[in-house]
């Protein structure tokens, strides 16, 4: 295991690091996903550190996805961070999948983060329950127990948060958990991630916490490497706050980080 002091020792050069502000919304361009990664991680261990100074206990959302691999590898690397005080969240889960399948976002944050932390407590989404509906609302009121500290999220290729696809993101959802219906690009990532051989394997309807429940977190940390990404990163910079690109609301949130490699800034470098 390695200390915070040994992450620190593998950040990148200043110099490579390009950073800059797009209306509220902080963003750091790092020179691959393994320096991105690092630093993010690196960020979100000192927050916690920084809040446990203050509370008992810190509240995580956590996002299940390719893009989290650099991020969540060096997260769980930082034995400066007590675990046993951190409470952890899913973020979205899909409906229709056995529940020991291995797409199952359950089964990748087990893999990468939950089954190797001590953490106070992991609070799952529960796909497979009697009464779907019935485990939004208890969902929903954990959450409403334990307000989200902290977000670690992604943005998908249609530039949805969690499953909040363009044609259900709703900046003023009532709800904090709700069933939505997948689109066909967010389907299609799935396969372009390597979690489904065909887009008729990809189950068609999920579990997702609603933007403003992921609004909701006081500091949120985005972590987006790769080229699939550029053009939801351009697009998350450029386009009007609308849901029709429902990575734009992150503009609005003061507390929030962009994450960016080379490859998903590809685009912006050459239009901001």
């Amino acid at each position: 295991m390695t200390g915070a002091h040994d992450l620190r020792g593998k950040e990148p050069n200043p110099k490579d690091v390009s950073a800059f502000v797009i209306d509220n919304l902080s963003v750091r361009v790092y020179p691959d996903r393994s320096a991105m990664g690092s630093e993010a991680a690196q960020m979100v261990g000192d927050k916690i550190i920084a809040l446990l100074t203050g509370q008992d206990c810190v509240n995580i959302i956590f996002a299940a996805a390719p893009s989290q691999n650099e991020f969540l590898a060096a997260l769980v690397q930082n034995t400066s961070v007590d675990w046993t005080k951190v409470n952890a969240f899913h973020m979205d889960e899909y409906i229709g999948l056995p529940e020991n399948a291995r797409q199952t976002f359950a089964s990748f944050l087990d893999e990468k983060i939950f089954g190797r932390l001590p953490f106070k407590t992991i609070n799952y989404l529960n796909s497979n329950a009697a009464d779907v509906r019935d485990e939004c609302e208890r969902y929903a009121a954990l959450l409403r127990n334990y307000p989200p500290d902290i977000v670690c999220m992604g943005i998908g290729e249609n530039g949805h948060l969690a499953f909040n696809d363009p044609p259900v993101a709703d900046f003023n959802d009532r709800e904090q958990v709700k069933i939505v219906e997948l689109d066909t690009e967010c389907r299609q990532q799935q396969v372009n991630d390597d979690c489904f051989s065909r887009i008729d394997d990809v189950p068609t309807h999920a579990i997702t916490l609603t933007i403003p429940a992921l609004m909701a977190g006081r500091y949120l940390y985005c972590m987006v490497p790769g080229i699939k990404k550029a053009k939801a990163v351009f697009n998350t910079m450029n386009e009007g706050i609308v849901e029709a690109y429902p990575s734009t609301i992150l503009r609005q949130h003061t507390n929030a980080i962009l994450f960016l490699d080379q490859e998903s800034s590809a685009v912006v470098k050459h239009k901001i």
